[in-house]
């Protein structure tokens, strides 16, 4: 039987070259065959070659965006990437916190875009850690993300294990630390729950196309636990889809081009339901 549709919030900010951001995790839940939802945070002039502008969005109606979709078309998962500032930050966690049961949360934490334009204010990260990270089902840092939040330099993979298991005393019951940033032939990411810690291993794909597998890996991990899949299930499968549309990427843009995120759109319903909506089966309502 396929999997439910899954409706995922997303909580980040705009990428206007598409690649990342509100825009990378909208075509990775579709792709995936979820509903997504969005609260923009803030919006972004960037391109392939790095970020040339932010202007944030009011936190009250960061809420609003918020509030308005979960009291209508609701919720199963909940995503949130670029915050930006504390104010943020705690008008994020005030809509999660005044929930009246408590949905799955994929943070990512966006400290870095892929040029190395700063993405959260330093302030931001104290908020981040005392009141996000607990209302979180898993935290996805990177790197350099891991090593400010654990306080640790990551220098090879043993350093790996101890931040992963570090990051897990900040009450977060799961870490997904990839190692994207590492050198080597393989792409190793550790998932650390109190169960024990596994690794995912991949081959490393030569490529300068990778703007946005983090925004695109969060969501797709969300899109998994939105469809009630088990985190090590959705994990497994959103590394998948993310090696997949590296793979493919379309090779756009003279920097960090995008990937392709429609990969595991399949043709043959594509084209179902096109016919169907010649037939006037999918007439609006």
């Amino acid at each position: 039987m396929p999997l439910p549709m899954g409706r995922v919030l997303v909580v980040a900010g705009s990428d206007s070259g598409a690649g990342a951001g509100i825009q990378a995790d909208v075509k990775t839940v579709l792709a995936l065959g979820g509903y997504a939802t969005t609260a923009i945070t803030a919006l972004t002039a960037q391109n392939t070659h790095g970020v040339q502008g932010v202007q944030m969005v009011p936190p009250g109606f960061v809420q609003a965006q918020m509030r308005c979709v979960l009291d209508d078309i609701g919720a199963d998962a909940v995503k949130t990437g670029m915050l930006g500032d504390a104010a943020t930050v705690a008008a994020v966690c005030e809509v999660l916190e005044a929930l009246p049961a408590r949905l799955p949360l994929v943070l990512d934490p966006v400290m870095l875009a892929k040029g190395g334009a700063p993405l959260l204010a330093q302030e931001a990260v104290a908020m981040l850690t005392r009141r996000l990270l607990p209302l979180a089902a898993l935290l996805t840092p990177n790197i350099p993300e891991a090593e400010v939040l654990s306080g640790m330099a990551i220098p090879d993979l043993a350093a790996m294990h101890h931040a992963a298991e570090a990051m897990l005393t900040l009450g977060v019951p799961a870490v997904l630390l990839k190692g994207g940033h590492m050198d080597g032939p393989e792409v190793i990411d550790l998932l650390a729950t109190e169960a024990g810690t596994v690794e995912f291993r991949a081959p490393r794909i030569a490529t300068r196309h990778t703007h946005g597998t983090g925004c695109t890996l969060a969501s797709a991990i969300a899109t998994g636990l939105a469809q009630g899949m088990a985190l090590r299930d959705a994990v497994a499968r959103a590394r998948a889809y993310v090696h997949a549309a590296i793979f493919s990427a379309p090779g756009l843009g003279g920097g960090h081009g995008p990937l392709n995120h429609a990969v595991t759109l399949d043709p043959a319903r594509l084209d179902m339901l096109a016919t169907q909506a010649a037939r006037g089966v999918l007439a609006q309502a």
